[in-house]
Parts: structure tokens; sequence; C-alpha cells
């Protein structure tokens, strides 16, 4: 089973980093950022912080495990996290130097219903995940 972990990267302006991703013959979509676990990482939170570090230069603060989806070959475990500094031209991941992936496009996007409403956030069980966290209000009071 492939086993996955997500950032949701909370911001000092009350933003939330999403990458969007541009691929040819495909409508725009955005992601989390994060990715999978390597054997070489201590546990998943190490993980997520090295996905952080690869994807965006930033040192993220973990707050807590936001949600968990399973199915019968994989699972993702989304994070609560907060980022003050990042720097997405000093990305360092290999997917980003692989010909044919597209354009990443890192993103701050407003802590509201109507701004994640804006965008195609996959996977889409966890943008309805999301989506009811931001509107109870957790989002913020996390930050």
């Amino acid at each position: 089973m492939q086993h996955r972990v997500r950032a949701v990267l909370l911001t000092p302006n009350d933003t939330m980093l999403l990458i969007k991703r541009i691929r040819p013959g495909i409508d725009p979509y955005w992601v989390i950022v994060g990715g999978k676990i390597e054997p070489t990482d201590a546990g998943s939170e190490d993980a997520l912080l090295r996905e952080v570090r690869e994807e965006i230069a930033g040192e993220a603060e973990i707050v807590s495990l936001l949600h968990t989806i399973e199915t019968d070959d994989e699972r993702q475990d989304f994070y609560l996290a907060t980022i003050e500094k990042w720097s997405f031209e000093d990305r360092t991941g290999p997917e980003f130097s692989q010909e044919g992936r597209g354009e990443y496009i890192l993103e701050e996007i407003p802590l509201t219903a109507d701004a994640l409403d804006m965008v195609n956030l996959l996977p889409q069980d966890f943008a309805a995940v999301l989506r009811d966290a931001v509107e109870r209000g957790e989002l913020l009071a996390a930050r």
C-alpha cells in the first residue's frame, strides 16, 4: 500500500498554500503540498517535513492530523501545519525537473469557503473536508 502525507500549510496572512498543476490536456487543478513516505523517513511527520522542504523550501510546524483517506491501494494522511517562510524558487523535489510533468505554481488561497470553491482541489473527498473545517473556523483557530 502506498502511503502519502500532505500538509495544509497555514500562513501568517490567514491563507493556505496550494500548488496549482497545469498539465497538457487536463483542466488545471490544485493539490496540497506533500508526497510519498520514503524508506529513509523516520515516520509520517518526518516525511511531511521533508516534502515541505523539497516542494517549497520551507520549514513547517505540524499542528495536528486533520484527516485520513484510505483506499485498497493508498493511504493519505492530511496534516494541519503552520509555515512562516518559504521559497518556491528554491524547491528541490525531483518531480520539478521531470520532463512532461507540466507546470507547478504555488498559490496563497484565503481561508474562506468561497476561495476554496474557486479552485479544483484534489482529491475531492478531502476538498469537502477542508471546506467544512474552514466554515467551522477550525483552521483560523489553529493559527
